[in-house]
Formats: C-alpha cells, sequence, structure tokens
C-alpha cells in the first residue's frame, strides 16, 4: 500500500509538471499589445472558433436585430475603428452585430474578431463615440487574444487538478485556485481592453472621453447592488473610469 501511495505522488507530480512545461512553452509576445502571454490556439483556429459558436450567440440574445440600418451603423462605425487602428494589421476578421436582446446590457467578443452589442446597451448610448467605445474595448480582446489565454490557463489548471487527484485526491483544492486565478485575468483583461478602446478611439478621431460615459452608463445599469469588485470578473466601474483617464493621457489625449 505504501509503495502504491508512492507512485500515486509521483504520476501526479509528473502529470501537472507536464502541464506546467505545456503551459510555459506556449508564452509568446502578442505583437499588437506587446504583452507576454500563454496561446493555445493560433490565428486560424481562434476565427474558426468565433464564426462557429456566432450563431449559438445570436440565437441566445434573440436573433439579430432587425433593422438593417442600425446594423450597417454598427459596423460603419466598427469598421472605421479597424480600418484606423492597428486591428488593419492583425489576421482576423471584424464582424459587428447588433443583437435583438431589449433586456441584457451586455457586448462581447468571441475569438477572431466576432463583436457583439445587445439593442439593450445600444439605446442606453448618447451618441457615436460611446459606441465607438463599446466596439474598441470588443477590438481590444480580440487583439489581446483573452479568450486564447484564458483556454490556456484552462488546460494548465485541469492538468494540474488532474495531477492532484491521482497524487492525493486534492484537486477540488487545486481547481478552485485555478478558477480564482482565471477570474484575476478576467478583470486584468477588461483594464486592458479599456486601455486599447481608448488607444483606437483616439486613433479613428473619437472623443476617449466618452469611455467614461460608457463606464457611468454601466455603473447605473448594474444599480447600487452590485457586486463587490473582488466577487466579480468585471473592475468596478469606477476603477475603470480612473484607468481610462489614465490611458487618455497616456496616449496624449485631455481628460475633459
Amino acid at each position: 500500500m505504501r509503495g502504491s501511495w508512492k507512485i500515486r505522488i509521483l504520476i501526479g507530480v509528473l502529470i501537472a509538471g507536464f502541464g506546467l512545461v505545456r503551459y510555459c512553452s506556449s508564452m509568446e509576445e502578442n505583437p499588437y499589445t506587446g504583452t507576454t502571454q500563454a496561446i493555445s490556439m493560433n490565428p486560424q483556429e481562434e476565427i474558426a472558433i468565433g464564426l462557429a459558436n456566432a450563431p449559438q450567440m445570436i440565437e441566445a440574445y434573440g436573433g439579430m436585430h432587425p433593422d438593417q440600418q442600425l446594423q450597417n451603423y454598427i459596423d460603419l462605425v466598427g469598421q472605421k475603428l479597424v480600418q484606423n487602428t492597428v486591428a488593419i494589421q492583425t489576421p482576423y476578421q471584424y464582424d459587428f452585430h447588433l443583437l435583438a436582446d431589449p433586456e441584457t446590457i451586455n457586448a462581447f467578443a468571441l475569438p477572431g474578431g466576432q463583436i457583439f452589442i445587445t439593442y439593450a446597451l445600444y439605446s442606453k448610448l448618447q451618441n457615436e463615440d460611446q459606441l465607438a467605445g463599446v466596439l474598441g474595448h470588443e477590438i481590444g480582446h480580440v487583439i489581446g487574444r483573452h479568450s486564447s489565454e484564458r483556454v490556456a490557463n484552462s488546460d494548465l489548471w485541469q492538468t494540474v487538478a488532474q495531477g492532484a487527484e491521482v497524487g492525493a485526491s486534492a484537486g477540488s483544492v487545486v481547481s478552485q485556485i485555478g478558477m480564482s486565478t482565471l477570474l484575476t485575468n478576467g478583470r486584468g483583461d477588461e483594464l486592458e481592453s479599456d486601455d486599447l478602446g481608448v488607444r483606437f478611439m483616439i486613433k479613428a478621431g473619437y472623443n476617449p472621453n466618452e469611455m467614461i460615459g460608457v463606464m457611468q452608463i454601466l455603473k447605473a445599469a448594474a444599480g447600487p447592488s452590485r457586486a463587490p469588485e473582488f466577487q466579480s470578473t468585471h473592475p468596478d466601474p469606477d476603477n475603470r473610469i480612473e484607468q481610462i483617464k489614465e490611458s487618455i493621457r497616456k496616449y496624449g489625449g485631455t481628460v475633459e
């Protein structure tokens, strides 16, 4: 029994070690952001995953909004951001979708360039600059390769958890650590995308201060009962506003 226990520990360590080696070997510098990150997919795989999952996401939010003029407007603003920023240099295929959902205030991006905004959020925006801020933020997620990075992180912790289960039946504890790490990375992703969104707005000729207005809209929509920042995958809007102001100054803008 004692020898069997030692073998299980050894196998568990080897499994966990393999996961760490694979994770470290996947580290690369993002040429568009300068960030060093673990990436488990190439751009073509990201594009394929985004296109494959787009129909499901559209269905989940009540389909596409029926007003084709609004759809064209969303695409026009999105493509203006792409054409005037580093996004045009990337291999991604950018498609912008206005979802029909009138209740859920949300915007998100799938890997490879599929970008979505709900009508509920769009209807609360006050001008084109704010729309550009939302879409620029989502382009930032695509260029930042945040989905691919989360997949790499998930693969790592799943492998470590498997090793822990084999070695000491403690996989649940390790999985919790992994989830905490993923949530922290998620907040970092949001801040990086805010920074990129400001950069893209300035490059495309939009007023970056309107990104602050977007944060105020999100704060008002969440209400006074919004979860504390440490319990959320998103930073608190107040903290995001301060970071956005720093980004505006960093890229040569003036905070109004």
